[in-house]
């Protein structure tokens, strides 16, 4: 069995506010947050783990002795896990375009490479989410539903879906480059008040992947499930320096966000992965200048201290640079986390 990665090597490890003014560029919408976190989800969010050591910084120890495998006195049965869930949670705010087309780009050597490494593994499922109620979808548009077509500047401008199986996510059916093309290309058009989390969990809650809910039979008891954070901002409340806009960002903390997906898994926290593509912590003003959102420009990141936090709470989770050229090299590293978790699954029951 591989042994897991530990941090993203592309990540700084120190931790450092570098927030800009606290403005946003894109343009804003009168979308409400609705109920808190427990309401959306259904899951016991309760934020203990917010005590946690790691809350400040990334996880820098996540291999357990158990890691080594499982093998014992001529035992070599291997079981690992027999089916993926892939979650893109994709930022579709103002200043997103060039980074959904790195993803996209990236997005076919990352899914071949885990075909190929995962090579007794079948039964894909593939969604896509927004950080926000997406009005382009077709049938669904509230928070955490997945996407079935585009619209909007800088988008694909498609109908994606329904795919080959006839969900609202992609599976091995599928010819994966070109949908995941399709629907990854979301746009820039979005509420400039950034929830990512908040729409993760919408997604993964048991309503939504229920019987007759939007994302029906995506999440699976017996799948690992790899969750895909992509996004420039952090998810915060705070008031737009600029305009003075209250920015509410997600409900809830990284303790409780973490507690909800851990649920969502029937409290097996080793069958999750977490890859965050974000602004990280420690200043790093050459590769991931801080955004400047005040002034009107859109390149850069800015530091996502709270997303970071709930990403090193997972035994595999890792960061890397939203703004990165290319996200191969963090995609690569992201390969062996997934094989080490699907060699570490544990079936639910």
């Amino acid at each position: 069995m591989r042994q897991p990665y530990l941090v993203s090597s592309s990540l700084l490890v120190g931790i450092t506010l570098a927030l800009g003014c606290g403005g946003k560029t894109e343009e804003q919408d009168d979308n409400s947050l609705g109920d808190g976190i427990e309401s959306l989800s259904g899951f016991d969010t309760d934020d203990e783990s917010d005590s946690s050591s790691n809350e400040t910084g990334l996880k820098l120890d996540t291999v357990s002795d158990e890691s080594e495998g499982t093998a014992e006195s001529g035992d070599t049965t291997e079981e690992g896990c027999k089916k993926v869930d892939l979650l893109f949670v994709i930022d579709n705010s103002g200043s997103m375009a060039d980074e959904q087309i790195n993803l996209v780009n990236s997005f076919p050597s990352f899914i071949d490479e885990i075909q190929t490494q995962l090579e007794g593994t079948d039964g894909y499922h593939i969604g896509v989410i927004t950080s926000d109620a997406y009005i382009f979808n077709q049938g669904c548009t509230q928070e955490g539903a997945m996407v079935t077509a585009t619209g909007g500047a800088n988008s694909s401008q498609s109908v994606c879906g329904p795919y080959a199986e006839g969900h609202r996510y992609m599976t091995e059916a599928d010819d994966l480059d070109q949908k995941f093309a399709c629907a990854g290309q979301v746009g820039t058009g979005g509420d400039g008040n950034e929830r990512p989390m908040q729409t993760m969990m919408a997604a993964l809650s048991p309503s939504m992947n229920g019987a007759g809910g939007c994302n029906e039979g995506f999440l699976r008891d017996d799948a690992l499930l790899v969750i895909v954070i992509i996004t420039d901002e952090e998810d915060d409340h705070e008031i737009d320096g600029c305009a003075q806009l209250p920015q509410p960002g997600s409900n809830g903390e990284p303790g409780g966000w973490f507690a909800g997906v851990v649920a969502a898994k029937a409290g097996q926290e080793k069958n999750i992965v977490v890859l965050s593509l974000v602004g990280p912590p420690g200043p790093d003003p050459v590769a991931c200048p801080a955004l400047d959102k005040c002034s009107g420009g859109i390149q850069g990141a800015e530091v996502a201290n709270r997303i970071v936090s709930f990403t090193s709470m997972f035994t595999h989770g890792i960061v890397g640079r939203v703004c990165e050229a290319s996200y191969a090299g963090f995609f690569a590293e992201a390969v062996g986390i997934i094989d080490s978790a699907c060699d570490d699954f544990d079936p639910i029951g």
